[in-house]
């Protein structure tokens, strides 16, 4: 079972011993690293990232300002690897699962019913980690952490009791894995970003989609749905990256206080996961949505087609796939 504490005496003094070192060594000029997110800015999220950003900021004395830009203010979310990758901005938060066409490494933690919990998402990470390291560095992109987005639930337009009621449903696929469950459920899978879910629900184009309880209270989903199911679909993952050129280009006292402050951001977003979805919960709640436990036919339903995915998974992945799945079903 990992622990994800706020971390022990005996580590953060070891950290800030390294960030005592690093900030008397990075280089002088100082520099501001653009960070943008597609995500809403009052997400439990999108704030760990100002507090890694503050981190970074005391740890290197102020010589490398990390700007946060959310809510796809700055790049959409479609764009970010790109930019990243590109060198338009230094760094970068972007959603795995949506380049699962680009490989499939990065859209593993998006099968349904491969992981639902914060235990199962730990080692599922752990199994992958050295494929999803290796499939960014050929994108010129180094990983520097990863934030755990809470369990997805189904949200929906009307009352869900099987999957039999989601046919005809237009619903939000954001990356491959959800157009494929969206298809096994009968519905009809609309192309969305995180940004752009309100206006499609509000026009029609979207009426059901899986997302966390964050997600939809970034875009006051209940003035479009009245439903959320606790279907515990998967828990993915966001990836804060680095263009490579610039880690490289960074002194070593630098690239360790970003590796510390990257560290400690991760160890605190995984760990205050599980209040924030009770909260989210609540504010869905709150704000007259039904938040309710799936059927036990909705359930087992859903469960069936996480079934077939991730064997489709398995077989398209080939050995590398195959070897990531054994290695976390040992675990």
């Amino acid at each position: 079972m990992p622990t994800f504490p706020l971390l022990r005496r005996t580590v953060v003094g070891g950290l800030l011993a390294l960030s005592l070192t690093a900030g008397t060594a990075v280089a002088q000029t100082p520099q501001k690293w653009d960070m943008p997110s597609a995500y809403g800015g009052n997400s439990f999220i999108v704030k760990s990232f100002s507090d890694f950003a503050d981190d970074v900021r005391a740890r290197t004395d102020g010589r490398i300002d990390i700007v946060v830009h959310p809510g796809g203010s700055l790049y959409a979310g479609a764009e970010i690897m790109r930019a990243v990758r590109d060198g338009q901005v230094p760094i970068g938060e972007r959603f795995m699962g949506a380049h699962a066409n680009e490989d499939l490494i990065f859209g593993l933690d998006t099968l349904p019913f491969l992981a639902t919990s914060q235990e199962d998402a730990w080692n599922l990470y752990q199994a992958s980690k050295p494929a999803l390291e290796e499939a960014l560095a050929e994108r010129n992109v180094k990983l520097l952490y990863t934030q755990l987005w809470a369990p997805q639930g189904l949200y929906s337009v009307r009352e869900i009791k099987a999957v039999e009621d989601m046919e005809g449903l237009r619903f939000r696929a954001y990356d491959a894995n959800t157009q494929r469950l969206a298809e096994l459920a009968g519905a009809i899978p609309t192309r969305t970003e995180a940004a752009e879910i309100a206006q499609a629900f509000s026009t029609g184009m979207a009426e059901a989609m899986t997302a966390s309880g964050a997600i939809g209270i970034s875009q006051s989903i209940w003035d479009f749905a009245d439903y959320f199911y606790k279907v515990n679909a998967w828990m993915p993952k966001s990836v804060v990256m680095v263009n490579m050129d610039v880690w490289n280009g960074l002194d070593d006292a630098t690239r360790t206080a970003l590796e510390e402050a990257a560290a400690e951001a991760e160890q605190k977003v995984w760990a205050t996961m599980l209040e924030a979805e009770k909260a989210d919960n609540e504010t869905l709640a709150a704000n007259g949505m039904q938040v309710l436990d799936p059927s036990p036919e909705l359930a087992a339903g859903l469960r069936a087609i996480g079934a077939q995915m991730t064997q489709e998974w398995i077989e398209a992945a080939g050995e590398r796939g195959a070897a990531v799945v054994s290695d976390y079903r040992e675990r």
